[in-house]
């Protein structure tokens, strides 16, 4: 079916004026794209409609290629122009077909933009387009003079992002009208489509990705914050930095690296609701642990080139990994993007924070289109959909470590304000009620520095009546050892980590950790023979292996 050229036009103008059947933004269409050809594919789609309370008549399922990786003309024949045309049809995409198609093969269109909220791609769905040698036409791109350009690999989702663009080339990237606008005109916003990918190792996986952001928009982002800085480039660390700032601003307890390497396996790493950083080639340090799982709502970026150059492997990049680990948003590259044409993190944050989807927020935040990156959750999710008083306001409806986590950013927005007092009266009244181990030791850091330490020395309690010392808490106990020996307890220090090192499992770098600042505080507490011991052992733990008696 065609429509004539101003008919296309009448529509158009009159979906930007507003008076196209009165909707506004949020009863606009979402199309969610299924492979007909996958079960599991179809399965996701009707979850995800059923769940967001979206008509089964948004799902497009089109018979695709069960592989990640497709061809450029597997591309253009089984989902660009069948999505293409049906989205027209539909009047989704304000446009007239040409009746030609151009050197990909690709209908040409004449168009006026799109009046899609986003579109949501399926488990299922191709990942990547393979560089044809045969398609390059490097006339088509100024950009393709610099050799980092010239190929035609590309993310199916970064193309189909540009769907109501004419002919854009597929040489290099298309440069995003969208990225930085903080108020971008309404013809930019309707040439450009938000896209999010429900995917991963699993079918469950993927449905997590829908369910951890429902529950998210419900309760409201809790959690911490982590910053991993000390990459291989300025560039990105500088990007890394911008994050703390805005982190602090959000009143997010947040912990900083900036040493070179990754954040070491036995770091402190609960409840990462916000994390950002780099630069390793796979998942590692904490994230590799077996019981590790991110909050629900949780927002997870680390920089890598080839993040996402597959989606169905637990340890191998990070997208796929953070998925099976329970994250609600993450974002990487099928293949090499330079960095600079990657997600900017001060940006993704900044948009999400003041209310974005993510689909909107992850365009805010790159400027190349048509090239490798992907956004891993649903195109709709708003992590601050519940803003912090909000959630605070209806913290006795909240599960237990929710609360926890949303009085931690209370009393961090109150003591960043002036208000320490508030903050402490809240940490004590919580503390009394719910007496997890994270209030408790941002309880004594607080009351430490105001300079109560008998104060900080009683919030810790719970540590030093630990019987045993779950998985998950075992960064904290050396995190409270310190806490204790600077407020004056070593004893109560020494005990902590005595429960700790007791634990033949401890990871290799926090039984390190444990062992230098075991020996200083057992000297501190006059125990003499336990300091040596654990010096003895850390420098059996860290002594060079023998030299090989045989000849090489």
């Amino acid at each position: 079916m065609r429509y004539s050229f101003f008919a296309v036009l009448l529509q158009a103008l009159l979906f930007a004026f507003g008076l196209n059947a009165g909707l506004v933004a949020s009863e606009l269409p979402v199309v969610i794209l299924a492979n007909r050809d996958d079960p599991d594919s179809l399965t996701l789609a009707r979850y995800y409609a059923e769940k967001r309370g979206l008509p089964e008549t948004d799902i497009v399922a089109l018979p695709l290629p069960l592989t990640e990786e497709i061809t450029w003309d597997q591309f253009v024949v089984t989902l660009w122009n069948p999505l293409l045309d049906m989205a027209i049809k539909r009047g989704w995409i304000f446009a007239t077909l040409k009746g030609t198609r151009d050197a990909v093969g690709r209908e040409r269109i004449v168009s006026s933009g799109h009046r899609l909220r986003a579109l949501a791609i399926c488990r299922g769905v191709p990942l990547r387009i393979a560089h044809d040698p045969a398609r390059y036409d490097p006339k088509t791109n100024p950009l393709t003079a610099n050799p980092s350009m010239q190929t035609t690999e590309a993310a199916v989702d970064s193309e189909l992002a540009l769907i109501a663009c004419e002919d854009a080339p597929i040489a290099a990237f298309v440069p995003n009208p969208l990225f930085g606008q903080d108020a971008p005109l309404a013809l930019q916003l309707e040439q450009i489509l938000p896209v999010g990918r429900l995917d991963g190792t699993s079918l469950a996986d993927a449905k997590g990705l829908v369910d951890h952001a429902l529950v998210a928009e419900r309760d409201g982002l809790a959690g911490r914050a982590y910053v991993d800085i000390g990459g291989p480039h300025r560039q990105g660390d500088g990007w890394l930095e911008a994050c703390v700032p805005e982190l602090q601003g959000l009143g997010f307890e947040i912990d900083v690296d900036r040493a070179p390497a990754t954040m070491p396996e036995g770091v402190r790493f609960d409840a990462p609701a916000l994390y950002f950083g780099w630069y390793a080639g796979n998942l590692n340090g904490p994230f590799a642990d077996p019981d590790f799982r991110f909050p629900p709502g949780a927002v997870a970026l680390h920089i890598f080139s080839f993040s996402a150059s597959t989606l169905r492997s637990t340890t191998q990049g990070w997208c796929g990994p953070f998925i099976s680990r329970g994250v609600t948003a993450t974002f990487g590259n099928v293949g090499e993007p330079y960095l600079e044409f990657t997600h900017q993190p001060p940006l993704l944050l900044r948009a999400l924070a003041r209310g974005e989807t993510l689909g909107r927020a992850a365009l805010y935040s790159i400027n190349a289109l048509s090239w490798k990156g992907v956004v891993l959750g649903d195109p709709l999710y708003r992590p601050f959909a519940v803003s912090a008083e909000a959630q605070w306001a209806r913290r006795k409806s909240l599960p237990a470590e929710t609360e926890l986590y949303a009085r931690l950013r209370r009393m961090n927005q109150l003591a960043a304000t002036g208000r320490t007092d508030e903050a402490l009266a809240l940490g004590a009244a919580g503390l009394a009620q719910n007496p997890g181990l994270p209030l408790a030791l941002s309880l004594a850091v607080l009351r430490r520095a105001a300079g109560d330490v008998a104060g900080a020395r009683s919030a810790l309690q719970p540590f030093t009546a630990l019987k045993r010392v779950r998985r998950a808490d075992r960064p904290l106990v050396l995190v409270a050892a310190r806490e204790l020996h600077a407020a004056g307890d070593a004893r109560g220090a020494v005990e902590c980590l005595r429960r700790l090192l007791d634990d033949p499992t401890l990871p290799r770098e926090l039984r390190l950790s444990s062992l230098v600042a075991g020996a200083e505080f057992a000297r501190t507490a006059r125990q003499v023979e336990l300091a040596a011991r654990w010096s003895r052992e850390h420098a059996t733990l860290t002594a060079p292996p023998p030299a090989s008696a045989t000849k090489p």
